[in-house]
């Protein structure tokens, strides 16, 4: 078989055809990202790519340059939405958490229809290409986001979030209703500007824990269900394919995305999650969508060993035969990963990933 390149390999597996290979991508925290490259004398992310033959996506997404202030503040750490974060150290690292809700004491709906809510023609939009110029001969590329329950939790509190489903839903509908509105509107300009540039839509939502489903089947059906629906076909109205993010056990969830909402790639197949099983997503589902992901960054990868890890992607090839794959970690790859784990990684899907 002729050798592809990224895109080429990404794009077989979407339409359905045999790639040269399994395709590979990347993600991790900035601190491990940086330490890796140090590690591997690399000066760019491109030279990491091509060293370790990663098929990293391009991106394009859209620059919002407020048109007028929503929240009149001095402080840089408050975004649109009202929400404050700050950096939280963890011992190898920091992440960016909410320490602010905006709409934490909202008590009805006239108190979320009072908060000065974005709107798309608030904003001017630049649209970004990374790396630029895009290279879209040779990369697959990704662009558009949408995950509202997640701005939700910021705004109203984790908590309080899932606690209104049950006791107080129409405040969590009435914030679902301006967040898609907002998202729709910009994801819609991203798609008419970019014209054909566009490869993957980014639609995402964790309905998934570690052990079970963090909310029920219902609930997902009357809260999420309907945008992401229309949010996929606005998508599918540019030619987009729609790549589809949950973390945990959701397999419960698996059918409506796939069969209602219509998402191509299910991402990121945390597999030691209870019916997650990889031969078990293939034999119910294998037929109807991509699988990206499945390389176990909770255990394997941060605490195994080199051959634990080369192990796991044999494991995987076994149980993705029958089916399309991309292999990658199952999450942001931590600090505390050693680096010839990673690198072990990378070769051994690279040697043995191979198809005729």
């Amino acid at each position: 078989m002729p050798r592809m390149n990224c895109r080429e390999r990404w794009l077989a597996l979407l339409e359905g055809r045999r790639p040269d290979r399994i395709p590979t991508d990347y993600m991790s925290t900035d601190e491990f990202h940086g330490r890796f490259k140090r590690d591997l004398g690399c000066e760019t992310d491109e030279a990491m790519f091509e060293q370790l033959h990663v098929d990293f996506p391009a991106s394009i997404n859209v620059a919002l340059e407020p048109k007028r202030e929503h929240e009149p503040s001095t402080d840089d750490t408050v975004d649109m939405w009202g929400i404050g974060r700050a950096s939280v150290a963890y011992g190898t690292g920091a992440y960016n958490e909410v320490v602010h809700n905006p709409l934490g004491q909202a008590q009805t709906i006239s108190d979320v229809e009072a908060f000065d809510w974005p709107e798309a023609d608030d904003f001017t939009c630049t649209i970004n290409a990374s790396p630029s110029p895009t290279p879209h001969d040779t990369r697959i590329v990704r662009g558009g986001v949408y995950e509202p329950f997640l701005l939700v939790c910021a705004m109203r509190g984790l908590e309080r979030a899932f606690e209104d489903l049950i006791l107080n839903p129409p405040i969590i509908e009435a914030m679902l209703d301006h967040i898609f509105a907002f998202n729709y509107a910009i994801n819609r300009r991203l798609f008419e500007a970019a014209g054909d540039k566009i490869d993957l839509f980014y639609l995402a939502e964790d309905l998934g824990g570690q052990h079970g489903p963090l909310m029920s089947l219902e609930m997902y059906r009357r809260f999420l269900l309907p945008h992401q629906v229309r949010m996929a076909e606005l998508a599918r109205q540019h030619d987009v394919h729609v790549y589809y993010h949950t973390d945990g056990a959701s397999r419960i969830f698996l059918p409506d995305l796939i069969d209602v909402v219509g998402i191509e790639v299910l991402n990121p197949i945390q597999w030691r999650c209870p019916g997650m099983e990889c031969a078990s997503l293939v034999r119910d589902f294998g037929d109807k969508v991509v699988f990206h992901g499945a390389m176990d960054n909770q255990q394997t990868l941060p605490f195994g060993t080199v051959d634990d890890v080369r192990a796991e992607v044999r494991d995987h090839i076994k149980a993705f035969e029958n089916a399309r794959w991309v292999c990658a970690p199952c999450h942001n790859i931590q600090a505390n990963t050693p680096t010839q784990n990673v690198v072990a990684m990378y070769e051994a899907i690279h040697e043995l990933g191979a198809l005729t």
